[in-house]
């Protein structure tokens, strides 16, 4: 099998944003990150945990769909983190009190284990919560809790009270950091206390540079007769994740068919955009299944025909789009899907894959 380069990819034109970060940790401060999938969210927060010199627990709550899942994943988290034997002397004495036991595999990994009905649960979220700032203060390190996609808790946590006090331990705990993960920030957060963090689509230089790099290390290079780069970075749109899919697509490409020139030509990047998009038809295919057709109607009219102003009675008419409170929900629901743009960035299809798939579909 071949080693593919770009099956993961380190930090992209981040600095700012990495500093910014590393900053927040140092201080153990708390902060949002916002971006939409593939903007290299998880990448940027492991690279700030390993500058700021700090352990890092992660927490998918998108994979959580109820609050047994949701314990789990955040005790195996803590147990992933804390794998030294002093740490887990650590966690054995913290067990004593508390209504789980750390059990120990023969290779000596530590797992926490109870056996709790669903309807007695919130002590073992109280103790596990509170168990990071513990071994905080008694391993003198530095922590930060990650929750991506934060928002997704609420699929279980219909009254809100396990985010409500998550919230709150995030404030009185001084020496945990937490991050919570979304792709838009909601207007509770700026009357909290937690920092904001942004990750914008990258620059067309900063990706051009990235991509030549990348490539040059393959000993493959772009022509520079054709708009070769112009159209690749057309087809990415300064999203991080569609052009490392891309990219490693084109290297592959060229593998496979052997060609004795190692340049990348324009007609190279198209056929290859083409395949890529034809394999993930049956991605999108599911997700406009599962969208409400208002949205899946917002959605094709962005695509065809973009625009700033969704809202206008013009473009309202032209695309017999929906009125009113029923546009602007869908607009939100779709922003909150990390599918679209808001306002601030011109309401654009956040995911170019999906765009482009959207204009062949429709063509």
């Amino acid at each position: 099998m071949i080693n593919s380069p770009f099956l993961s990819a380190s930090l992209v034109s981040r600095e700012a944003e990495l500093q910014q970060i590393r900053q927040i940790l140092l201080k153990d401060g708390d902060f949002l990150l916002v971006g939409v999938p593939g903007s290299g969210r998880r990448t940027l927060l492991r690279e700030a945990a390993r500058a700021a010199n700090a352990r890092i627990l992660e927490i998918d709550c998108l994979r959580s769909t109820s609050a047994s899942q949701f314990l789990r994943r955040l005790a195996n988290s803590i147990t992933d983190c804390f794998t030294d034997p002093e740490a887990i002397a650590l966690l054995q004495k913290w067990g004593i009190d508390q209504p789980f036991t750390v059990e120990l595999s023969p290779a000596g990994q530590a797992r926490l284990v109870w056996h709790t009905p669903a309807s007695k649960e919130w002590p073992l979220f109280e103790g596990l919560l509170s168990l990071p700032q513990f071994m905080s203060e008694h391993l003198d390190c530095r922590v930060v809790m990650v929750f991506q996609n934060f928002p997704h808790i609420r699929s279980w946590d219909r009254q809100g009270k396990w985010e409500t006090y998550l919230r709150q331990e995030i404030q009185r705990h001084s020496r945990v950091s937490y991050a919570l993960v979304a792709t838009v920030a909601e207007p509770w957060v700026y009357a909290s206390n937690l920092e904001v963090v942004h990750l914008l689509p990258l620059s067309n230089e900063a990706m051009a540079r990235w991509l030549v790099e990348t490539m040059k290390g393959e000993n493959l290079q772009f022509s520079g007769e054709d708009g070769a780069i112009a159209l690749f970075l057309s087809y990415v749109q300064g999203h991080l994740g569609n052009a490392i899919v891309l990219a490693r697509r084109i290297w592959l490409d060229h593998n496979a068919y052997n060609y004795a020139d190692r340049t990348i030509y324009a007609h190279h990047v198209h056929r290859s955009m083409l395949t890529l998009v034809e394999d993930l038809s049956v991605n999108f295919e599911s997700l406009v299944m599962l969208l409400p057709p208002s949205q899946v109607r917002v959605l094709e009219s962005l695509a065809l025909d973009p625009t700033d102003s969704p809202q206008a009675r013009e473009y309202i008419k032209k695309h017999q789009l929906s009125r009113g409170g029923g546009l602007q929900g869908a607009l939100n629901s779709l922003e909150q899907k990390g599918l679209i743009y808001g306002p601030k960035y011109g309401y654009r299809i956040a995911l170019p894959f999906l765009e482009f798939w959207l204009k062949q579909r429709l063509a």
